[in-house]
């Protein structure tokens, strides 16, 4: 008998091992395949079809895709561990006023920019989940107080809707047999 699967992508720094518990708990008929998805081409894997939903980092733009709001990440800096600011507990902007930022040159390049800080030449901004993701030795994450944080969703196509996604939406929501929508 064919199971049908349904292809859930992930931006780096989001973990669907939970999900994939929760949906596995609940002994449905399809199978889940977990697939990573390069934060630059999130749109572009679910419109292209190559996964079926996403969770993706806002902001998302397209009006073909259902977007879900599900968590804010805290937005931290990375620094090389003989930096001052490795000593604080939570930075501020103030603090960073005398510090050299490695700023981004493009959407996948944070574990690259990690490195760069490392060394102890500046420090770089990333949500705290990939701050996590990229964990080294030689440097440490801080929270970055008074930062806007990021936000993960759950995206899929609008022409696509059908009760498999939506009974995935309720899984990742909390819901179980006994809830309702």
């Amino acid at each position: 008998m064919d199971r049908t699967t349904l292809r859930i992508g992930f931006v780096p720094g989001v973990e669907p091992d939970r999900f994939l518990r929760r949906w596995k708990s609940g002994r449905r008929e399809a199978w889940l395949a977990l697939t990573p998805v390069p934060l630059s081409r999130q749109a572009e894997a679910l419109t292209s079809g190559e996964v079926d939903m996403c969770f993706v980092r806002l902001p998302l733009e397209s009006e073909d895709l259902h977007v879900v709001p599900l968590w804010e990440e805290r937005a931290a800096i990375m620094v090389g561990t003989e930096n001052v600011l490795s000593l604080l507990d939570e930075v501020g902007e103030e603090d960073l006023a005398e510090e050299t930022e490695i700023p981004a040159a493009h959407a996948d390049d944070a574990a690259e920019r990690i490195a760069v800080a490392a060394t102890g030449v500046g420090y770089t901004r990333v949500p705290l989940s990939l701050a996590r993701l990229h964990h080294r030795k030689d440097a440490v994450a801080r929270p970055l107080r008074d930062a806007e944080p990021t936000r993960i969703a759950l995206a899929w196509s609008r022409a696509q809707d059908d009760p498999l996604r939506q009974e995935f939406v309720g899984v990742v929501r909390g819901r179980t047999a006994r809830s309702s929508r």
